[in-house]
């Protein structure tokens, strides 16, 4: 934002904003591309980097009552402050690792004071253009940070380790503000949809926790996709292709007739909202074998039976193509809708909706096309909404974040560690 022209964002605003950004910037610079072909947790070694960096940055604020584990969780702990012991323990969540979508590796954040409101040239003929994108347009005057083009980001979720670090800056200097026990936690490899298998729930005390790993101002979610992926195996049969007519059985082709029989209407460029998809997401192969791993993605349970029957339709199918060849489907659950869970627990959303309303940001729910690390958490016993960090086109060359955004979203989660020492 622009100092001069700060308006509403206040001092405050300007405070956490110093907090936040060279936090950030530095961050960023940090490798954490996850793998998903990788079984091991972390699935790379970036992201051991990063989260002993913040035990070394949490160790210089003070906070002695941390651990970071064999498999890169890191957990740490605000003590309560006096007379706010009997508190219950609010949790706050992000993770390190960034997509592998598109290159996290050297990446080169641009600081954009004061945007003009013009269109920004990036690297290989990108441009981030305010014409198409109301979002950046409607950022004029302000401060945002923004890709070169040649890699992406890492706002998801380095913005939002960004925000809670801040968070616990701001709390350890003000001595003044009465809080419950508080726990931060940085988890890797949620991009790779592992849903925390090797997550130290037995260390655990928050008996609500929300994950720092949303979008635009205003954002709170609470609810989000039933996640399975499938992997599907072609087994075919081969002989010399010079003498195949009759015999052969072409893995490869099994597997892209099957990927061309997925809904086309049914895809993720083709839904928003409520609307579920199913996605490939890599294909490989040879003649005798081939691969073919999709995604499915429904908010209902019986959206998904349909999609897991579906899949199971397009293997017969296939095979009735390919009489000499044979189709395996073998679906694995990776997360559900954290929706109900979270109904059960209404103080969660209620202490949320105070702290948006005493930051002054109108929350606004959305569904998560998607799922975060809080989805699984939910499932595991402790209620995980998830706010809003500032970022857009996450796992894109196009990703940038707004910096107001960031410093709201800090006030949010201010806000909420007073709410729930209430």
């Amino acid at each position: 934002m622009d100092r001069d022209t700060a308006g509403t964002a206040g001092a405050e605003d300007l405070m956490l904003t110093d907090l936040i950004v060279p936090r950030f910037l530095n961050y960023v610079r940090c490798w954490t591309t996850s793998d998903r072909r990788v079984s091991e947790t972390p699935s790379t070694p970036g992201q051991w980097d990063l989260a002993r960096a913040l035990v070394k940055e949490l160790q210089g604020l003070g906070l002695g009552d941390l651990e970071l584990t064999s498999h890169c969780y890191l957990v740490a702990r605000i003590p309560p402050s006096p007379g706010k012991e009997g508190a219950p323990t609010l949790g706050l969540l992000a993770h390190l690792d960034t997509s592998s979508e598109v290159s996290g590796k050297d990446v080169q954040a641009v600081l954009e004071k004061n945007y003009s409101g013009a269109k920004i040239v990036l690297a290989g003929g990108l441009a981030l253009d305010p014409e198409t994108d109301p979002d950046l347009a409607a950022q004029r005057g302000k401060d945002l940070i923004h890709t070169d083009g040649a890699t992406l980001l890492g706002a998801d979720d380095k913005a939002g380790i960004a925000i809670i670090m801040a968070a616990a800056e701001y709390l350890g200097g003000r001595p003044e503000i009465p809080h419950g026990p508080v726990e931060l936690i940085f988890t890797p490899d949620e991009e790779t949809g592992k849903g925390l298998p090797d997550f130290p729930l037995e260390k655990i005390r928050a008996s609500g926790c929300y994950t720092l790993d949303g979008g635009p101002l205003g954002e709170l979610e609470a609810e989000c996709f039933n996640a399975y992926k499938a992997d599907i195996d072609f087994q075919g049969k081969v002989i010399h292709v010079g003498t195949a007519r009759g015999i052969l059985a072409n893995a490869v082709a099994m597997a892209a007739s099957y990927a061309a029989m997925l809904p086309r209407s049914e895809s993720p460029e083709a839904t928003d909202g409520y609307y579920g998809y199913y996605c490939p997401m890599e294909i490989r192969g040879d003649l005798e074998n081939a691969y073919l791993e999709v995604f499915l993605r429904d908010f209902e349970k019986t959206g998904m039976e349909r999609r897991l029957g579906a899949l199971e339709s397009i293997a017969r199918a296939v095979e009735a193509q390919f009489p000499q060849g044979k189709v395996g489907v073998r679906p694995k659950l990776q997360y559900l809708n954290m929706r109900d869970k979270i109904r059960e627990r209404p103080e969660v959303i209620e202490r949320l909706k105070k702290a948006f309303a005493r930051a002054g940001v109108e929350a606004r729910f959305k569904p998560i096309r998607g799922g975060t690390d809080g989805s699984r958490l939910t499932e595991l016993g402790i209620p995980t909404p998830n706010i809003f960090t500032g970022g857009r086109n996450f796992h894109s060359r196009l990703e940038w974040v707004s910096i107001d955004e960031m410093a709201a979203a800090c006030r949010v989660v201010i806000e909420l560690i007073k709410a729930w020492a209430e």
